[in-house]
């Protein structure tokens, strides 16, 4: 096994995972705690994902690998993909013998799968976190690797059926609880007079939610100010000063002080996003994306609706009459939202995460 010679004092983790954002902010999370706790830290992702580009800001050694797809579906490229998760396992085999890293994380991507197969193969134990209800297909493949499966969601754990799995949800960057609500209220122009509905369509927007919205705000500006991030190419002209209201394309920064003036936040319901509601313990309205997923969406919001941490609206029901309702539905009733969301363990992620990785180091 890799690191039966190696002393104490020098504990190496490689991180994995990539092929969209939510495949990587996760790693990023724990990165302020795996340094305090003394980690030399690597990454493994593909050659020019996306991956690539965000890690590139925080100054780790990154080894890039050959990355194929797995799809259910015909294409073309299932004659030529499995050569190159061929080849990225052996391009990970061969980072990881150098590196030697004592344990293996990966947030899953399909980039993950020949580093967890390789990993194993070389006796390194390997933690891999799903974040939805039912396992993506990369990760499916990574289970019988696996040492540990991190759970976002309890009907993960009880579908696993598995001491592998275990609830942790899913790690969130510490900068997003230290937003500061005077700073979002000066660059929108608010009051403090008045609750704050913050809505998130996603790094793309949302079509349905956007339109929706604007039509409804006559019947919500009144009684709420609205900071509306409406995604690339979706700004609204005809809105820009429109009193209450803020539109932007996107936000880095400013996010987290968006979040703590938020009163209220309306959201799809991609694991990640709603990882971050909860740990913020924010009352929310979930609209999941249901065409063009493979439902995990519709899942993810169910289960938070049961757990009492949100209310929910399908796609295909939402109007601005239902949701101007609901929105006051849940502003009223917000407290009992914020009292199931203290309760639940959830937002002790890293916590959780750090001492699996610990325990099996």
């Amino acid at each position: 096994m890799v690191g039966m010679n190696e002393t104490t004092q020098s504990k190496r983790i490689v991180l994995t995972g990539g092929g969209t954002a939510g495949h990587v902010t996760p790693n990023i999370a724990l990165l302020p705690s795996l340094r305090r706790a003394g980690y030399e830290i690597s990454y493994i992702g593909s050659y020019s994902g996306i991956e690539s580009r965000l890690i590139a800001d925080y100054e780790l050694p990154y080894y890039g690998i050959s990355v194929g797809k797995m799809r259910r579906y015909f294409d073309l490229k299932n004659l030529t993909d499995p050569f190159r998760v061929i080849k990225g396992y052996a391009e990970a085999k061969k980072h990881l013998q150098i590196i030697k890293p004592h344990i293996v994380f990966s947030k899953g991507g399909f980039v993950g799968v020949p580093v967890v197969r390789a990993a194993a193969s070389l006796g390194i134990p390997c933690i891999i976190h799903e974040s939805d209800i039912s396992p993506g297909l990369a990760n499916k493949l990574c289970i019988s690797a696996a040492t540990v499966v991190c759970c976002n969601f309890p009907e993960t754990v009880r579908l696993m059926a598995s001491k592998k799995a275990v609830l942790t949800g899913s790690p969130i960057r510490d900068e997003l609880r230290q937003g500061q609500k005077a700073a979002a209220l000066t660059l929108c122009q608010f009051n403090e007079h008045k609750p704050v509905i913050l809505v998130i369509g996603g790094s793309q927007g949302s079509q349905s939610i956007n339109l929706t919205l604007r039509a409804a705000l006559p019947m919500l500006l009144d009684d709420f100010q609205i900071i509306h991030i409406c995604g690339k190419d979706n700004r609204d002209d005809s809105l820009m000063g429109k009193k209450s209201y803020a539109q932007y394309e996107y936000v880095k920064a400013e996010l987290k002080d968006m979040f703590a003036a938020a009163d209220l936040v309306i959201s799809r319901a991609g694991a990640n996003s709603i990882c971050e509601i909860l740990a913020l313990q924010k009352p929310n309205l979930l609209i999941p994306l249901s065409a063009g997923s493979r439902g995990d969406q519709v899942l993810n919001a169910r289960s938070f609706a049961s757990q009492g941490f949100s209310l929910v609206i399908n796609n295909c029901d939402l109007t601005e009459e239902l949701l101007v309702d609901k929105i006051h539905e849940i502003y009223f009733d917000r407290a009992h939202y914020i009292e199931a969301m203290e309760k639940s363990s959830q937002p002790n992620s890293i916590n959780i995460i750090m001492e699996l990785i610990e325990s099996l180091v």
